[in-house]
């Protein structure tokens, strides 16, 4: 099996980093293939970034011409463009906060989301809404550090952890890594925090197994029935159409 694993920024870093935790969740047999977007935002924080990001994942998974993937995990936390890419690709599609949220709702009544920068409280509060989540969160914290901060490993623990506190307090039984820089944090602060601490970039991709798995994919009636076709532009007048 062989799972493209989408990284929301242009910064090719961090998605190394979201493959190694990508690839310590995965299963035997499975392969995963990290897709880093040549254009968009190096992070994304806010609304605008979080468009054109989906719009640059979108056309990364346009132009791919790799081998074949049995799924596809969005690893951007809170980002756009999952409805888009289901209706795109022809394999199961998980993004990493839903795929975080479910699994948290089965380990404890109420979960917490402990993010980056407070301005991504909307994006990650609507995402959760439309994944039909959101009331089981009892609170979304921001740590007060930006994407390209979380390389200060020290720095993003204590972060993380005083937000985390924060979370709990407003009711929180299980926390979530909210961005998939995050990733591989979870195995260093459940402990201290003595609560299950879930990432979702693990979660997602042990998913994305189980549907490949199953034969199940994104159904067609309706809402994420193949595009219209018709003639589109990508890009600046002039780019490729299709």
């Amino acid at each position: 099996m062989r799972i493209a694993v989408t990284n929301c920024n242009t910064t090719q870093e961090m998605t190394e980093e979201i493959v190694r935790g990508a690839r310590a969740a995965a299963g035997p047999g499975t392969t995963v293939t990290g897709l880093t977007p040549a254009w968009g935002p190096e992070s994304a924080e806010g609304w605008l970034d979080s468009y054109l990001s989906a719009a640059a994942v979108l056309d990364t998974l346009r132009t791919y011409a790799g081998p074949p993937y049995d799924a596809v995990v969005m690893a951007g936390f809170g980002e756009h463009g999952r409805e888009g890419v289901r209706e795109l690709v022809d394999v199961p599609v998980v993004d990493i906060t839903e795929a975080a949220a479910h699994l948290a709702c089965l380990l404890g009544r109420r979960y917490g989301v402990v993010t980056t920068l407070e301005r991504s409280r909307g994006q990650i509060e609507d995402s959760l809404e439309t994944a039909g989540v959101r009331r089981n969160c009892a609170a979304i914290v921001g740590t007060g550090l930006g994407v390209l901060d979380l390389g200060d490993t020290e720095r993003t623990e204590a972060a993380f952890l005083a937000a985390a506190e924060r979370a709990r307090e407003a009711g929180a039984e299980v926390l979530v890594l909210g961005c998939a820089g995050m990733t591989g944090l979870q195995r260093t602060v459940s402990e201290k925090l003595g609560v299950p601490v879930v990432d979702g970039v693990g979660a997602a991709v042990k998913l994305a197994e189980s549907l490949v798995t199953l034969g199940l994919t994104t159904s067609r009636a309706g809402g994420y029935a193949r595009p219209l076709p018709k003639r589109r532009v990508w890009g600046a007048p002039g780019g490729a159409a299709t």
